[in-house]
């Protein structure tokens, strides 16, 4: 197995995890407004999908997506700032967690709207298509974005017209405080993609290489044969819906039970069996991580705000 690879997923995966813990703490001091969604938990799916795709795909994602920013870019230095609210941040300090756009890395966003980026990333795969430019689009979202009505309309159009994108429903159990089977008839989301027709697969997403692997899959697919593939990553979040959720709705027994399924533990682990990197050496690769993500908080914090007479810049109606 290649240990560039590996390396290279588990160091994306660590800069996500530690990215969220330094976002969390400078929200609990007062320097992130707004909401703040962490991803803590679900790194294996962001930095699986997206390492199988090419630099020329498209991502389109939900408001809980920083880790999907940071696993296209790398760039926590234009995450961080945009979390504060700064103008060196990658959205110019005007969008905020929930909205990190990247348009050289085809990083689409960063939507807060639940299911009203997915007609949207159905929109760019024509786009794609009509233009003969072979490129794909990834969508992600969570299990809660099932029951919208833009969900199915943007299933609908990609079926129809036989568009090149992979929908990729992030399952981490929970629509906010509200558990999957209180909001769907059916066990597994990916059922849903059958009546449009799509083909639709069921992954671990707990396991960055059953992700990369299905999604690289998905994506030759979808470029080669100009059609629309499902995929369901089983998942869960360590942290409430948001900072502000105490997640009171799920027992210890239960939360416990997925931290032992840590991704990155899982990776870790498979990485020393091999022989790749003993626990030594990944503790030295999560080091350059923090000091990456600290790095990128004391760039947040001394670069400056938006100034005010650029307030209607980017404004188009």
């Amino acid at each position: 197995m290649d240990a560039t690879l590996l390396l290279g997923l588990y160091r994306q995966m660590a800069l996500c995890r530690r990215f969220e813990e330094a976002a969390a703490k400078a929200y609990s001091q007062g320097k992130v407004s707004g909401f703040l969604h962490l991803y803590v938990g679900q790194e294996a799916v962001a930095v699986g999908a997206i390492s199988a795709a090419e630099p020329t795909d498209y991502v389109v994602a939900t408001y809980r997506e920083h880790a999907h920013y940071l696993a296209r870019t790398g760039d926590a230095r234009g995450a961080m700032a945009e979390l504060f609210g700064k103008a060196s941040g990658c959205s110019g300090g005007r969008g905020g967690s929930m909205h990190l756009f990247d348009a050289a890395h085809r990083m689409l966003g960063g939507w807060a709207i639940v299911g009203g980026h997915v007609p949207i990333a159905a929109g760019v795969a024509f786009a794609s298509k009509y233009r003969d430019e072979k490129d794909v689009t990834l969508c992600f979202f969570g299990d809660g974005t099932a029951n919208m009505g833009a969900f199915h309309e943007g299933l609908a159009l990609a079926g129809l017209w036989k568009l090149p994108v992979v929908f990729i429903c992030e399952n981490n159990q929970y629509a906010m405080g509200t558990p999957l089977y209180r909001t769907l008839s059916v066990e597994d989301v990916a059922v849903r993609a059958r009546g449009y027709p799509m083909e639709s697969e069921i992954v671990n997403g707990d396991d960055v290489l059953e992700v990369r692997e299905a999604v690289r899959h998905a994506v030759n697919r979808a470029r080669r044969e100009n059609l629309p593939i499902f995929i369901e990553a089983k998942t869960y979040r360590f942290r409430g819906h948001s900072v502000a959720d105490p997640a009171t709705y799920r027992s210890k027994e239960e939360l416990r039970k997925w931290m032992e399924r840590d991704p990155i533990r899982m990776l870790a682990d498979r990485i020393q069996t091999l022989g790749i990197a003993t626990e030594e050496q990944l503790g030295a690769l999560d080091d350059e991580v923090k000091a990456q993500v600290q790095d990128a908080v004391e760039f947040a914090e001394r670069t400056p705000a938006p100034e005010p007479d650029t307030v209607g810049e980017h404004v188009y109606a």
